[in-house]
């Protein structure tokens, strides 16, 4: 099991099920500074490990829920979705933050770990940003073909026909496209080629690991500055990083032909038809990257929380109730990340509030 450091007894983990129910569905108001409670010692802490992706939700959780309860914290390295599931199979963490379903195989062994079903549990949408460095470009507009083309390296050139004709009357430079993706285990990628061989005619399977050369760099940080350092380039990240970072974004051709702004609302309206397609307890996500719907942006992914479906750490069921709460689902939108829709939002609420 992940280590998880108790310093009290008994009324701590009554003090803990008090916090769930606070903590729970209806949320709470964001604390400021002024409001935060004094500091006290650290009762308890438990840990997590993975998606980058998640990263600034993770980190808004975790200092919102301090803020709220001092006494706890919760520790959470961005290693990538793969890595994050490795360290949860091992029993290093708590629980692992993927943007992927975990394999067959990952999911038996992550079984046997927890003796019980290991389940994902959908926290929050990351719209996957395609941002460039193009400086005489302000509007660049890409269809999903033409994606395909650039990251498989057969479209070399910022002029070329094929972009040319989704960016009609634009002046485009006579340059060589660099493109940058990521060399980790990575859900991202996986998200990405998915949407690329769903819309575009990517001629590859979907995979975590990028399946040809190219520039490759470490996580959603290291691709981020690789665009921001590299004129004429262009990569794929969460919308967060890019917009931390002042990036340009592309507009992106949805399947009904509108080339749409990224945004959390765009990307929201991608998700509405969502399903869940995981058995018993386990929330696995699909959707359509195919959607026709008025203003969506069609590449997102969602993030899970990977924990045990029996006995999780009680502080770690405390933790997902927050970030699942209103309060939790609130301030989402101000770091680059669209809510859950109601629909599955309600879903995972009813996971936590019993036994999941």
């Amino acid at each position: 099991m992940a280590k998880l450091t108790w310093t009290a007894g008994p009324a701590l983990i009554a003090g803990l099920a008090l916090a769930a129910s606070a903590a729970g569905v209806s949320g709470g108001a964001i604390l400021s500074r002024e409001d935060a409670p004094e500091s006290l010692p650290i009762t308890a802490s438990v840990s997590g490990s993975g998606s980058t992706a998640q990263k600034g939700a993770m980190d808004a959780w975790r200092a919102e829920f301090q803020r709220v309860h001092p006494d706890l914290q919760v520790n959470y390295r961005s290693n990538g979705s793969g890595n994050g599931i490795k360290d949860f199979i091992a029993g290093t963490t708590s629980f692992a933050g993927s943007d992927v379903a975990m394999r067959p195989c990952e999911q038996a062994q992550a079984d046997r770990r927890c003796g019980s079903r290991a389940v994902h549990l959908p926290m929050v949408a990351g719209p996957i940003a395609l941002a460039y460095n193009l400086p005489s470009v302000p509007d660049l507009k890409l269809s999903p073909t033409t994606l395909t083309g650039i990251f498989s390296g057969r479209i070399t050139k910022w002029d070329a026909p094929e972009i040319a004709a989704d960016n009609r009357g634009k002046r485009l430079p006579h340059a060589g496209i660099r493109f940058f993706h990521r060399a980790d285990d990575s859900g991202t990628t996986h998200n990405f080629t998915t949407y690329l061989k769903a819309a575009g005619q990517w001629p590859h399977q979907p995979s975590r690991k990028w399946p040809r050369p190219g520039h490759g760099v470490g996580g959603s940080s290291e691709i981020t500055d690789a665009v921001q350092h590299t004129e004429n380039s262009i990569g794929y990240m969460e919308y967060g990083f890019a917009s931390n970072a002042h990036l340009r974004t592309a507009k992106i051709r949805n399947a009904s032909g509108q080339f749409v702004a990224l945004s959390p609302q765009s990307a929201t309206q991608a998700l509405e038809g969502a399903r869940i397609v995981g058995r018993d307890d386990d929330l696995v996500v699909e959707f359509d990257y195919l959607t026709k719907g008025e203003g969506a942006y069609p590449i997102v992914l969602v993030t899970y929380e990977i924990i045990c479906s029996k006995n999780p750490d009680p502080l770690v069921r405390t933790f997902l109730r927050y970030a699942a709460g209103d309060a939790g689902q609130s301030y989402l939108a101000l770091y680059g990340y669209a809510p859950l829709p109601q629909h599955l939002l309600a879903k995972v609420r009813t996971r936590l509030g019993g036994t999941i």
